[in-house]
């Protein structure tokens, strides 16, 4: 999570949050065939405990993507499980212009998209 930011208008001042930025592209990443899931070994032992207890959509909405807002320009790091049988080169790069295409929608320059595959889902 970083500073806000977005441009000054003759009616005032508008800021897009990093938060905002991290459920923009999680959606977008999701969206792409071959991606089973977001984030990490730790997030998603947490978010199986928290569907456990009740709480399924606790921390979703952006799990495994951070965002870096700056000046209006966003640098986005995405954490991807990726599904068996699928070429790596090719979920990537989808994911990559997935999210740009998404973030830029909302008016903001995106410097670069990271893709870590920390695992892999087999069925």
């Amino acid at each position: 999570m970083t500073e806000p930011t977005g441009g000054t208008t003759p009616n005032g001042n508008t800021t897009v949050s990093g938060e905002v930025v991290e459920k923009i592209a999680a959606a977008a990443a999701r969206s792409v065939p071959g991606v089973a899931d977001l984030g990490g070994d730790v997030s998603r032992f947490f978010n199986s405990v928290l569907d456990k207890v009740g709480l399924d959509t606790v921390g979703d909405a952006s799990r495994g993507v951070s965002a870096e807002v700056k000046d209006g320009t966003v640098t986005v790091n995405v954490v991807v499980v990726l599904a068996a049988g699928t070429v790596v080169a090719e979920v990537t790069s989808a994911v990559q212009l997935k999210v740009t295409e998404a973030v830029q929608s909302y008016g903001l320059r995106v410097l670069s998209v990271n893709v870590n595959v920390d695992d892999i889902a087999i069925s």
